[in-house]
């Protein structure tokens, strides 16, 4: 789905500024398509991103293109809190060089979240689209720089868009790469169900491109959080379709997918090296896994970590300590960086959201299945939060604020008394 395609004309809500042409409305629109079009170019830091999501903070409130919801304030009074646990747990730690910067990011990733809230709440299902069709191009483009660089197509690509023979296309980090395609991966397929047969002919195509790149990842944990988003999908569709014949028309779509899926695994086992890299990457032994220094060892010190400090420990001062890399485990992570307090509103956080993304898909009961493109592609970030540390993530903030929004977004006679107003 291209911009053109969105009905951007619609996307202010009734109580925008008058002074505010539509003209301008549409040109910030384009802003924040633009912005999360970045948001899967993170090959250093700062990312271009983070540049122009500080100015769509600045500007959606300003052009009336959010909703103001006692939702919204709740949303940001917990980030606020889980941060203020962070500085707090910043004065345990023994050096600030590390863990006051690494507070100041979750710090900065969540306020420039509060605003997409608003900004989806205020006409979810356009913005939605909106947004995540953005979030597929730069997917597109992530998989792009990969391939150019697995297959060593211009000089030093190899280099830059590899690590270790695995694409890593646009991101520091494989596993990022291929966490970050999963979401674009599922829109594509919940798009071929909702287009006609042309139209689903060439999105199968993008799909099975991006599918290719995030097996070219060789992440463990994103083809695992794809085969769960795909089946979260499947299940809201089919167990919420009002007619059989919906229901057929999903198997069909699944069927026509697992084709897809299957030429592209084919397809990939021909790349330079990949049968041998797959191999290893799919033992369950990994060195990193295992024995007193691995990854799971490391689990469990954390666990007696975070019972001794109640305060935590401060960002990343873990592995300042003990030398062994971070805890790879955000739920432990945020414990350790933001004290109890910080940990259980973040983990009470990610709960609520994942009931919120419920809530929605059963209110959307024989809809098209936008709100379980969002429950799918959260539950499959939840996922990974247990082998990786996500905190930093910025599509993780992108994904939840989708859902927050949309879930603010369901009319008052569904939710009793509203007291949304457009700013």
């Amino acid at each position: 789905m291209s911009v053109s395609d969105l009905p951007i004309g619609r996307l202010a809500p009734a109580g925008a500024p008058p002074h505010i042409s539509a003209g301008i409305r549409r040109l910030a629109l384009f802003y924040v398509w633009l912005t999360i079009a970045t948001v899967g170019i993170v090959v250093a830091d700062p990312a271009p991103y983070d540049a122009l999501i500080m100015g769509a903070t600045l500007m959606i409130p300003v052009v009336g293109l959010m909703r103001v919801s006692t939702g919204l304030a709740v949303y940001f009074f917990v980030w606020m809190v889980i941060c203020a646990g962070g500085y707090i747990a910043t004065t345990q730690a023994g050096t600030l060089e590390f863990s006051l910067p690494h507070t100041n990011i979750t710090l900065f990733l969540a306020l420039t979240s509060v605003p997409l809230v608003g900004f989806v709440g205020a006409d979810s299902n356009a913005r939605v689209h909106l947004l995540l069709s953005a979030y597929t191009v730069s997917a597109v483009i992530a998989v792009v720089a990969a391939l150019i660089g697995y297959f060593n197509l211009l000089p030093g690509a190899y280099d830059i868009f590899t690590q270790y023979g695995r694409a890593q296309g646009t991101f520091e980090d494989p596993n990022v790469f291929g966490a970050f395609l999963v979401p674009a991966i599922l829109y594509c397929f919940y798009l071929v169900l909702n287009s006609s047969l042309t139209r689903a002919a060439l999105v199968s195509a993008v799909g099975g491109f991006l599918l290719f790149g995030c097996l070219l990842s060789l992440s463990r944990g994103a083809w695992a959080s794809l085969f769960v988003a795909l089946l979260t999908f499947s299940f809201c569709m089919f167990s919420t379709a009002p007619t059989n014949r919906q229901r057929v028309k999903l198997f069909l779509v699944l069927l026509m997918a697992a084709i897809v899926a299957i030429g592209v695994v084919a397809a990939v086992q021909m790349a330079p090296n990949y049968a041998e890299l797959f191999g290893e990457r799919t033992s369950f032994e990994q060195s990193y896994d295992i024995g007193p220094e691995g990854r799971f060892a490391g689990h469990v010190r954390a666990m007696g970590l975070i019972v001794e400090n109640p305060l935590g420990l401060g960002a990343l001062e873990y592995a300042r300590i003990w030398r062994l890399g971070d805890v790879h485990e955000v739920y432990l992570s945020m414990f350790l960086n933001t004290g109890w307090i910080g940990g259980l509103l973040y983990l009470g956080l990610v709960i609520a959201t994942l009931a919120l993304a419920i809530r929605r898909v059963i209110y959307d009961r024989g809809g098209d299945g936008l709100s379980a493109v969002a429950l799918g592609a959260f539950v499959a970030l939840v996922l990974e939060g247990f082998v990786i540390d996500t905190d930093h993530w910025r599509h993780f903030f992108v994904i939840m604020a989708l859902i927050w929004g949309m879930a603010l977004d369901m009319p008052p006679k569904r939710r009793g008394a509203s007291d949304d107003r457009p700013v």
